[in-house]
């Protein structure tokens, strides 16, 4: 016989290849574990990026003598229902369920796990390289006092070609940091600490130990924790529920954006993702405030029932997929976007903080005891002390408006004082200025009104002189032409030409000479995937925000009072003004206890 049953030890060893990928993998599921055994303070100590030690001690309820022998089976689990004779893998509540995790990390490394139950005695079990010694009596808590503790070391001793494939010590503790990190954004009820080589990385708190008016500003100081401090200053909070779904979070606001994914945070019912469908709802409701190298930050929590979501795709339980996905993208497209809408004409607070860092003086500066006679070439600041008042005609180009009659209480935006180099509108507030780019506040509120027209049906249509015959699968055909009412309302005229064509007889008129083909193929996978035509209606806001750049009040318009007025009123009333259509500030706003600060007036 050529075929043979592989060894038992060969098989654990190939089966941890999927779930110990590195250091970081064996902390997630131990972490998880720990979690899933209700744990309210989970400890974490690293060494040499893991691959030396990795240990992980938690207060949860520990495990009895029987329950710490049989853990170390592969498909061994407490955590899946039973569904009479059988496992219920349609309604997992927990982290974990698959029972891989620690009979994986035993195959490939040296593990010794002690654990305590409240009512029980402290045992120990070792395993190396999938060999069990135990369980044992260990002097591990004290009576009554319950937990588990695992402590890994060697990791890969077993298979040392995986050793090869580690990346340096450096890289893997970010690995392992930045799993944490995600696990404590979900749950801020937990206490955390991560040490690794002896430096203390990470200590966060228990949010239930501190004052909280709610659970939403306990999870809030745990994200800006995590995310930073400016990030607090600068989301809005988000909270949806459709049917059987909700989903709660913060959403960065368009102009506190940053140059890749790094500061998106996706779970779904507790669980860190990495989900394309998720990801790509985001990308779609900023795409309106955001430059396509420009990316929200944002942390979003999505809860609906477990039989709702299939969690067992991938081993490593990062993948996700669910029963409607179309549901799930429209609720995380609306409550964004609705998000954002309720955040009116608001704009990043580091705006203004980056302004005024910029405005302020350094503490060593002393321009008139620098000696520039011997560098004739460098400008000596010091002049500007004694140099006289400049002529009228080399003055900066500023226009100072009369003082209206109107005053600036009341008013978010204030009252138009005067208008700099023609291109920034400077107005007063209550208790502080507002400087605004004129270009990309009108540019937004063109914006808006276009796309408030397209929301009521003003497409204009163009009948085309030859119908596009677009070859697509059947499949294709029936899922396109079912949406035919639905494209009508967008602009696009759609029937079907024989069983594996459609002909496109009229088109939006926006879209000008738009490749036909790639446009129909495109909506054709947006309908597979989300049930939804969402790439013809995201390219007409794009040409409608490429056409709100090109009509727009320019820079370099001379506007009067009135026309600057208007300009800061209907800004106030638009939805989103605090941003043009690239996520860049249309206004920065500076307090004026921080301009009293620069002239030393406090």
């Amino acid at each position: 016989m050529k075929i043979r049953r592989l060894a038992e030890g060969t098989i654990n060893r190939i089966a941890a290849g999927e779930v110990v990928e590195r250091p970081a993998s064996v902390v997630k599921e131990l972490v998880e574990n720990a979690l899933d055994a209700g744990a309210r303070r989970i400890e974490i100590a690293t060494s040499r990026g893991g691959a030396d030690l990795i240990l992980v001690e938690d207060d949860g309820e520990g495990m009895e003598k029987g329950d710490l022998a049989i853990a170390v089976e592969r498909h061994a689990t407490s955590k899946l229902p039973r569904l009479g004779a059988d496992d219920d893998l349609t309604s997992i509540s927990t982290l974990g369920f698959r029972g891989e995790a620690l009979p994986s990390i035993g195959a490939v490394a040296r593990v010794a796990i002690a654990s305590r139950t409240a009512t029980g005695d402290a045992q120990e079990i070792r395993v190396a390289g999938g060999a069990l010694d135990g369980p044992s009596p260990v002097g591990f808590r004290a009576a009554g006092q319950s937990g588990t503790r695992v402590e890994v070391r060697e990791l890969f001793f077993a298979t040392p070609a995986r050793l090869k494939f580690l990346k340096s010590a450096r890289s893997e503790d970010l690995a392992t940091l930045d799993i944490i990190k995600r696990l404590a954004m979900s749950r801020p009820d937990v206490a955390f600490t991560l040490t690794m080589d002896g430096r203390r990385a990470l200590n966060l708190e228990s949010e239930n130990d501190l004052a909280s008016s709610s659970e939403a500003l306990g999870r809030l100081r745990r994200l800006s924790q995590i995310m930073g401090r400016d990030f607090a200053d600068n989301a809005a909070r988000v909270d949806v529920a459709r049917e059987s779904l909700s989903i709660t979070g913060f959403a960065g606001l368009p102009t506190y954006n940053r140059a890749n994914a790094q500061m998106q945070f996706l779970f779904v019912n507790g669980r860190p993702v990495r989900d394309k469908l998720l990801v790509g709802a985001v990308r779609g409701a900023y795409a309106d405030f955001l430059a396509r190298d420009r990316h929200p930050a944002l942390a979003l929590f999505l809860d609906c029932d477990p039989s709702f979501v299939d969690v067992n795709v991938h081993p490593a339980k990062t993948e996700v997929r669910f029963r409607d996905a179309g549901l799930v993208r429209g609720l995380i497209v609306s409550s964004l976007k609705a998000t954002l809408a309720e955040a009116g004409h608001r704009a990043s607070t580091t705006v203004a903080g980056a302004a005024l860092a910029a405005l302020r003086p350094q503490a060593n500066t002393t321009f008139y005891q620098q000696d520039y006679s011997h560098r004739p070439g460098v400008n000596d600041p010091g002049r500007s002390f004694y140099a006289p008042l400049l002529p009228a005609d080399t003055a900066p180009a500023a226009r100072i408006e009369e003082p209206s009659a109107q005053t600036s209480h009341d008013l978010p935006l204030g009252v138009a004082r005067a208008q700099l180099h023609e291109t920034y509108v400077v107005a007063q507030t209550q208790d502080g200025i507002v400087i605004v780019d004129q270009h990309a506040a009108h540019e937004r509120l063109v914006y808006e009104r276009m796309k408030k027209a397209l929301e009521n049906g003003g497409v204009v249509r163009q009948p085309l002189l030859i119908p596009e015959v677009v070859e697509l699968d059947p499949a294709e055909v029936t899922r396109v032409t079912s949406r035919a009412a639905e494209l009508a309302e967008l602009g696009l005229i759609i029937e079907p030409f024989g069983p594996d064509a459609v002909m496109v007889r009229e088109m939006p008129a926006m879209l000008g000479k738009a490749d036909i083909k790639a446009l129909v193929r495109d909506l054709a996978d947006d309908i597979a995937e989300t049930g939804k035509a969402l790439s013809l209606k995201e390219r007409l806001e794009e040409v409608a925000g490429t056409l709100a750049c090109h009509t727009s009040v320019r820079a370099g318009r001379r506007l009067n009072a009135e026309e600057m007025n208007a300009l800061l009123r209907e800004m106030e009333a638009t939805p989103h003004s605090g941003q043009c259509n690239h996520g860049r500030p249309t206004y920065v706003e500076l307090k004026l206890a921080d301009i009293e600060r620069l002239f030393g007036r406090r």
